[in-house]
């Protein structure tokens, strides 16, 4: 499953190689720096999330979505399996406008990666 990894100044989206394949796309990278917001989102399959359509990827509504997102203004990465919870991740600048993904970190790894960016609850 897919996993936020730090490496300097770059966060990457780590992919396994099944999702590479299916997803049509290597793992994404962008500079931390380029970070403008992470949001923990309960309904990740809103369609104010998963906004445009498919293009190159995998999707089953409310199972899968994998890939690139395109839309009027840009295109998302997304890596969404099931019902659960996911983040989003905003950039300002880089390949995608947002990552929005539901990872195998846990919210606490999370917290540690991106300090300053989610409320405390």
């Amino acid at each position: 499953m897919a996993h936020f990894e730090r490496f300097g100044s770059y966060v990457i989206l780590a992919l396994s190689p099944k999702e590479k394949f299916f997803g049509l796309h290597a793992s994404p990278q962008a500079k931390f720096g380029d970070v403008i917001s992470v949001r923990k989102v309960k309904n990740i399959w809103s369609w104010k999330i998963m906004k445009g359509i498919r293009a190159p990827g995998t999707g089953f509504p409310r199972v899968i979505a994998l890939g690139t997102w395109r839309y009027r203004r840009g295109k998302n990465f997304l890596a969404v399996y099931g019902r659960r919870p996911g983040y989003v991740i905003t950039f300002n600048s880089g390949g995608f406008k947002q990552w929005v993904v539901t990872p195998d970190n846990s919210e606490e790894e999370i917290r540690a990666m991106f300090p300053g960016f989610l409320p405390n609850e």
